[in-house]
């Protein structure tokens, strides 16, 4: 399995120069990363906009060590929301945050991610659009869900996102599929060990459609966060027998991952939102891209071969 190889090379240091420094790395980044600041970003963000997609953007980097850095993701968040005003997308174009960006591992680290997150949240209320929080490691989530349910007294909006691999996951979206509610549902790209997550594929897939039913048979709306061509025409089906219709629920994927599904989904009338992400500190990002798909590997490793 070479998932958690690649997961146990997204933080090594030694692997972060290696890959850094090779030659073709920036062209293979590009394909999932498609700018580094949002001057870059918005041109690309109108171009989804105008092929009748939506988005989620995320400004990557997780390895903050102090609190001016959280700040700045805080202010880069802040930034955006200030460029995608005039553009008037709405919810059409929302966030994703990782609260570790917002200092979660610091001291006091609840109590400090919460104070930075909560201006973006407020910021993209007041453009019409919202927030989801992204599920990151399983001792993140306690305090994750926490502020979740905290940014929810005064923006019901702000969502989250739960992780099929996780055995508590059928717990929390029992209890997430409530009126109002916005969970996007995941398979999960962090490595976990089996104390905490199913191991297998196939666990991790049956563990995804049972979630799946509760949150299309809930009150809420789910999102469904996958590439895989099968769970997509499951969540068909179990959005037709729950009675949904397409505005009901939406479809996520990657940016630069079956970009031509993304397209197909919208032209039959279903939502299909794009996870964008920008930023300089691009490389754990990248890593766990790699790790949840072999084909992404190939690629990579392809490039590697014929354009070092």
């Amino acid at each position: 399995m070479l998932g958690p190889v690649i997961l146990a090379a997204s933080r090594s240091d030694r692997m972060r120069r290696l890959i850094s420094a090779a030659p073709v790395t920036k062209q293979v980044v590009d394909r999932f990363i498609p700018g580094e600041d949002v001057d870059d970003i918005v041109p690309v963000i109108r171009e989804l906009s105008e092929r009748g997609l939506e988005l989620t953007m995320d400004v990557v980097g997780e390895d903050i060590t102090s609190p001016e850095q959280a700040a700045a993701a805080r202010d880069a968040y802040l930034e955006l929301i200030d460029r995608l005003k005039p553009l008037e997308l709405g919810t059409r174009a929302e966030m994703s945050v990782k609260l570790s960006m917002f200092g979660q591992a610091l001291e006091d680290g609840h109590e400090l991610a919460l104070k930075n997150v909560r201006p973006v949240v407020e910021a993209a209320a007041e453009i019409g659009t919202t927030v989801t929080l992204d599920a990151e490691d399983h001792t993140t989530l306690d305090s994750m869900f926490a502020i979740h349910e905290e940014l929810r007294k005064d923006f019901p909006q702000t969502g989250c996102v739960i992780q099929a691999y996780l055995f508590r996951t059928e717990d929390d979206a029992r209890r997430l599929a409530a009126d109002g509610s916005r969970v996007r549902l995941v398979k999960g790209a962090y490595k976990e060990p089996a104390s905490v997550a199913y191991q297998d594929k196939h666990e991790i897939d049956r563990a995804y459609v049972r979630i799946l039913r509760t949150l299309m048979e809930g009150e809420g709306y789910p999102m469904i966060g996958s590439h895989d061509p099968r769970l997509i025409a499951i969540a068909q089906e179990l959005a037709y027998r729950a009675g949904r219709k397409p505005g009901d629920y939406e479809f996520q994927m990657l940016y630069g991952i079956r970009a031509e599904e993304h397209v197909r989904l919208a032209a039959e009338g279903h939502r299909m939102r794009v996870y964008t992400a920008y930023g300089t500190d691009w490389y754990g990002y990248f890593m766990r891209r790699l790790a949840e798909k072999p084909a992404n590997l190939r690629f990579f490793a392809r490039s590697m071969l014929t354009k070092g």
